[in-house]
């Protein structure tokens, strides 16, 4: 079989392999709403429903506040005002790496332990606004934690492959209450902490009341809601799903292989096929099955470094750099691949066909994201009676080509004629403010 032959079949294959149609959209909204319904309850199942003990802000509370939002690749410190009347300014604000690309440190790795990586934020907090400053903190920390109360959080396990030593099991505040005791930072009072997808939802229902979910698509995925009736809890709050950990999903050989050779396998099913962090990998996969059939860059033996040959060569943005080529030829992905693998000359349907691939995978991200917020409308509102805001943060909605619109276009298909009641909003740094809207919402209440 001739290459562009081979690969037109193949790119066939793969578009059935990668499709989710709507009849599979509907069954995943409803078997996500039932293990809703269950972690609920307290049964055993993927999605952990964890309390966040914090309710929907009123958009009156104000204040200056301190934000510290730990993410999947950085620290970002942030000193915010809060106006009153839903309006919020950011004073001053700091993003630090958490792994340096130049290799001197790495507080991801088993390398680093939890008494160093929160000594590493406590720097980043002293650099923003010295060590005299008396203010309030809300953490926002994106990892899945047993909340136990409004200012304690323990990690139940790291996720995005963070394998940081001696964290797992303990207070998150508590540890960072320590390291600013121990920089001197006696007048930052660490009142909140809360997962990003809170804090999302937090900053939009800060502005709009009828904001009732809030979800994170970047690095990695999750999603909370406003939970009217929870049971065993105190009153009405917001519930962290930890949706990434749904695993009732038609995967193919791709995901399962990503998944078997992941930090934890078998954990974040549904993170491991919509999330930023591991879209690349799975991109990757699949250009190398395409190269040992003979498809696609004929002669590249598997002795071969770099890409598509070497494990995580291949990132989110560079999907977005293919996605997002609107060149004659593609000719920034060529340029990219031929720094990447050396390879001079490629045809115009080899490239046609990695764009076609990125848009695959990332299609069907967005149509299992959109099929989870449908159960959880499910719960909230079954016949979609009343308008509802699904704030979303992270950078592959924000900058992924297209994804925004297809997740748009999904949520269309799974709601139909009802699909009018529900607007999605880009909440941007809204893992960051709802730090701070956590934090005067927890002095509230005080």
């Amino acid at each position: 079989m001739k290459k562009n032959d081979c690969l037109s079949a193949e790119l066939r294959v793969l578009d059935d392999c990668f499709r989710v149609t709507i009849i599979e959209m509907k069954d995943i909204a409803e078997k996500f709403h039932e293990a809703m319904l269950d972690g609920l309850t307290r049964l055993k199942g993927p999605l952990k429903m964890l309390p966040s003990f914090f309710n929907i802000p009123t958009g009156e509370e104000n204040g200056v506040f301190l934000s510290v939002d730990f993410g999947g690749t950085n620290v970002r410190v942030s000193l915010i005002k809060l106006l009153g009347d839903g309006e919020i300014t950011v004073l001053k604000k700091r993003s630090t790496l958490l792994k340096d690309p130049g290799g001197s440190y790495d507080y991801t790795s088993s390398a680093a332990t939890g008494r160093e990586l929160f000594s590493f934020l406590a720097e980043q907090i002293v650099e923003l606004v010295g060590a005299n400053e008396t203010v309030p903190l809300g953490l926002t920390f994106s990892f899945p934690t047993e909340m136990q109360a409004s200012n304690k959080a323990v990690l139940i396990a790291w996720t995005k492959e963070f394998n940081t030593r001696m964290v797992e099991g303990r207070d998150i505040n508590l540890l960072l209450h320590d390291a600013l005791q121990g920089r001197g930072l006696h007048g930052i009072m660490p009142v909140a902490v809360i997962n990003d997808t809170v804090g999302t939802l937090l900053t939009a229902a800060y502005v709009n009341p009828n904001a009732d979910i809030g979800s994170i698509c970047g690095t990695g995925h999750n999603t909370c809601y406003f939970e009217p009736l929870p049971p065993r809890q105190p009153g009405p709050m917001i519930i962290n799903i930890e949706s990434g950990n749904f695993n009732g999903l038609p995967t193919n050989d791709f995901d399962r292989y990503l998944d078997l050779h992941s930090e934890k396998p078998g954990e974040q099913v549904l993170e491991k096929m919509v999330s930023g962090r591991y879209l690349g990998e799975l991109m990757r996969l699949v250009v190398l099955d395409l190269v040992h059939k003979g498809c696609l860059f004929p002669g590249r033996g598997s002795d071969m470094t770099g890409f598509p040959f070497q494990t995580n060569s291949l990132s989110a943005e560079h999907i977005s750099l293919m996605l997002g080529d609107e060149s004659l030829g593609l000719s920034e992905t060529a340029a990219w691949l031929k720094g990447s693998t050396g390879i001079e000359e490629l045809s115009l349907p080899e490239l046609s066909a990695l764009k076609t691939i990125a848009n695959l995978l990332t299609t069907r991200a967005a149509r299992l994201v959109a099929a989870t917020y449908a159960g959880v409308l499910r719960r909230l509102d079954p016949l979609l009676k009343r308008p509802h805001i699904i704030a979303v943060d992270g950078s592959l909605y924000e900058k992924m080509p297209g994804f925004a619109t297809n997740l748009r276009l999904a949520m269309d298909d799974v709601l139909q004629d009802r699909s009018g009641q529900v607007t999605l909003k880009i909440t941007k740094d809204g893992s960051g403010m709802g730090a701070a809207i956590a934090a005067a919402v927890a002095g509230a209440f005080k």
